[in-house]
């Protein structure tokens, strides 16, 4: 069987004018990553980004680790089906309803570095509504087809895989999210329960055999807490 390795970027830049930018924990977080692959030995045949920033530089500084252990990982692809959902046009569409439930909520989202727990919160309730399908916009890519495009990517993947490649995509928790929900058919409501768990570079593999796919592992960080720097176990 072939292997995909979910890697999900990391640590960007929460609470910044620019969050698509990894900070300095989510670069060394990268090195940890490539430096794990390496020591695993692991020979990657295709490597694939999404398009987003942190998640190439995640890729392309993971990388840089198993080329200096000489393990030559295949050039990096982009594939924009592997981005993460626009949270910040869920916001934008769906807060207006919510205020008069949670006047203080704009303030909230408006400093979430400041309100990390009240952020979560509320961009949970957001999140459920999103995912529900009842608060649908023309503005908004509804989760039904943010869920296609991922599914459209991991099929582009699968059609131009051998059964024995690993693989490795560089993508974000909710893409993760999108692929456990269409893999083991756990419910959206669910999987988000867990995106919630998903650690910054943390690991998770789907095994294949042409188009069928199983998981094999979830947000595996093994390489983070052998360290012993819980500063390196972030979220977002």
């Amino acid at each position: 069987m072939g292997s995909i390795y979910l890697i999900r970027h990391g640590q960007a830049s929460f609470g910044a004018d620019d969050y698509d930018v990894l900070s300095p924990v989510g670069v060394r977080q990268a090195e940890v990553v490539g430096a794990h692959l390496a020591q695993l030995g692991i020979r990657l045949d295709r490597c694939i980004s999404g398009s987003l920033r942190r998640q190439q530089h995640t890729a392309n500084t993971a990388l840089a680790q198993l080329h200096a252990a000489s393990l030559q990982p295949a050039e990096l692809e982009v594939d924009p089906a592997f981005n993460e959902f626009d949270a910040d046009a869920v916001i934008r569409a769906l807060l207006p309803a919510l205020l008069p439930e949670e006047p203080e909520a704009l303030h909230i989202l408006r400093n979430a570095a400041q309100h990390r727990a009240e952020f979560q919160r509320l961009f949970a309730i957001l999140i459920g509504r999103w995912i529900s399908g009842h608060h649908d916009t023309a503005e908004l890519q509804s989760w039904q087809a943010f869920s296609a495009q991922v599914h459209d990517g991991l099929q582009r993947l699968l059609q131009r895989a051998d059964t024995k490649q690993n693989i490795a995509v560089f993508t974000s928790g909710g893409t993760i999210t999108a692929l456990l929900h269409l893999v083991t058919g756990i419910p959206v409501a669910q999987a988000f329960e867990l995106n919630w768990q998903i650690v910054n570079t943390s690991l998770s593999c789907l095994k294949f055999r042409g188009s069928e796919v199983t998981l094999a592992s979830f947000n595996s960080h093994v390489h983070l807490q052998l360290l012993k720097a819980p500063e390196l176990i972030t979220y977002r």
